[in-house]
């Protein structure tokens, strides 16, 4: 497969600026594995009060991305394509390392459990090869409506 860019990105998945936490998706298996990066470049809307003179990304925009990754992993998949996904739960999250500006992240989302629009996926951010956080979140992806006969 070829890097998906944002454009592509945004066929997939609802999400826009400022709330497209994702620049590209570099390998995607539908329903099976999606990874995607990002460069933080301290420009992000809320760098400037995370902390002044002292800038880390949220670990809530790092779970978001790893959700995002998931989303397009999900909605990649025919049966799923124009859905929606939503989170249903966050578990046995972790952050190991500080994310800051400058770093390009690599969110990996491997799908342990997809059945009925229900999907177990077990999450992490790498920074190079350093662990920043790692989890599993349980989400809910809605197929596309039915047309009505």
């Amino acid at each position: 497969m070829s890097t998906l860019d944002k454009a592509a990105i945004e066929a997939l998945i609802p999400h826009r600026d400022p709330f497209l936490l994702i620049d590209r998706v570099t390998e995607l298996e539908p329903g099976v594995r999606a990874v995607g990066e990002h460069t933080f470049t301290g420009n992000e809307w809320y760098q400037a009060g995370h902390f002044p003179g002292n800038p880390i990304v949220p670990g809530v925009i790092l779970v978001e991305s790893m959700a995002q990754v998931a989303t397009v992993g999900a909605m990649a998949h025919p049966d799923y394509r124009e859905g929606l996904g939503l989170f249903a739960g966050i578990e046995e999250m972790r952050f190991k390392r500080m994310v800051k500006p400058g770093d390009t992240a690599r969110f990996e989302a491997t799908f342990e459990k997809m059945r009925r629009g229900f999907a177990r996926v077990a999450v992490r951010t790498m920074i190079g090869d350093e662990l920043a956080a790692e989890g599993v979140i349980l989400a809910l992806f809605q197929p596309k409506a039915k047309a009505s006969t």
